[in-house]
């Protein structure tokens, strides 16, 4: 396989993928060795692509995409639905945060992408684990959500007055 057409399948590979993959694996694929695809991981990083190397492979990080803080409120009981409204739309849920009168901004990092992120999230909620920030501020809280565009927040934005959780 030439070069050109093994990094376009190495970056098509990578993209596509939501876990680190391993250059073993990747050798396989294009049937090369192990050190031909750290080379050309090293000649895809030069080329600005963001790879970085785990102790479990490689993962390619999307360019960070649009950001849109939301102040909204809503009960305990709503947690998920907000959620749900949020990343059924596209977006991903990168932190909640409150503005404590006394102890100022606390944030906490979410990353929660899926149904399946809210479900985990959720849960810990409900056995305990975690305690909504919420519950500092009479249920008033931020989250920062990013998404592909301006469209998908915009979606997101119009989702969330419906459901009159948007302060």
């Amino acid at each position: 396989m030439k070069r050109e057409k093994r990094l376009d399948d190495i970056i098509n590979k990578l993209r596509v993928s939501k876990v680190p993959i391993s250059g073993s694996a990747l050798a396989s694929a294009c049937k090369v060795s192990r050190q031909i695809i750290v080379q050309d991981i090293a000649l895809l990083k030069a080329s600005n692509f963001n790879i970085i190397s785990t102790n479990k492979g490689y993962l390619l990080m999307d360019p960070p995409g649009k950001q849109k803080i939301f102040k909204v409120f809503h009960t305990a009981d709503q947690i998920a639905d907000e959620l749900y409204t949020i990343v059924e739309a596209g977006g991903r849920v990168n932190d909640v945060f409150v503005i404590h009168e006394v102890y100022g901004e606390i944030k906490v990092l979410l990353s929660l992408g899926s149904r399946r992120d809210v479900d985990e999230f959720v849960i810990s909620l409900t056995e305990g684990k975690i305690s909504p920030l919420m519950k500092l501020t009479d249920e008033y809280h931020f989250h920062t959500v990013e998404a592909s565009s301006d469209n998908i927040l915009s979606v997101i934005e119009q989702n969330l007055r419906e459901k009159n959780y948007l302060v």
